[in-house]
C-alpha cells in the first residue's frame, strides 16, 4: 500500500507539473504576440520589444503577462487601459519612437478617434496580421 500511495503522489506531481508547463506555454506565445504589437505600434526593430513590454509592467505595477493579454486583445477590441496606453507611448518616446496620436488625431479628452495613437488604421491593419483573428480558422468566439 505505501508504494501505491507513493505512485499516486507522484502521478498528482506529474499532473501538476503538466498544467503549470502548459499555461507557461500560453504565456510565451501570447508575451511573443504582444512583442510584435509594441512592434508594429512603436515601429521598433524586434531586439526593443521585450524592453518597452518589461518597462509598461514595471512602470504601471501591472504583471507582464497581463500587459501582455490587453495589447494581443488591443487591435481587437479598440481599447487599452489608459495607464497602459500612458506607459507604452512613454516607453516608446524614451526609445526615440513618438507613439501616441498626432494633434489632428486628437479629440478633445486626449484619445484617437482610432484608439490607436499615431498608426491609427495602419497600425489595425499590421497588428491584424501579427494576432490573426482566431475566427478566421472556424472558431466562433
Amino acid at each position: 500500500m505505501p508504494e501505491q500511495e507513493h505512485r499516486i503522489g507522484e502521478i498528482s506531481a506529474l499532473r501538476e507539473e503538466i498544467a503549470q508547463l502548459r499555461h507557461a506555454v500560453v504565456s510565451h506565445a501570447v508575451i511573443d504576440q504582444a512583442i510584435g504589437v509594441v512592434l508594429a505600434y512603436g515601429g521598433l526593430r524586434s531586439d526593443a520589444g521585450w524592453e518597452v513590454l518589461r518597462e509598461v509592467s514595471q512602470h504601471t505595477n501591472t504583471k507582464l503577462r497581463e500587459v501582455a493579454e490587453y495589447l494581443v486583445q488591443w487591435p481587437h477590441c479598440a481599447w487599452l487601459p489608459p495607464e497602459i496606453h500612458r506607459g507604452l507611448d512613454a516607453a516608446l518616446r524614451r526609445r526615440g519612437s513618438l507613439g501616441g496620436a498626432p494633434a489632428e488625431w486628437t479629440r478633445r479628452d486626449g484619445t484617437s478617434p482610432s484608439g490607436f495613437g499615431r498608426r491609427g488604421s495602419a497600425f489595425l491593419l499590421v497588428a491584424a496580421q501579427v494576432v490573426p483573428d482566431d475566427r478566421e480558422k472556424g472558431d466562433d468566439r
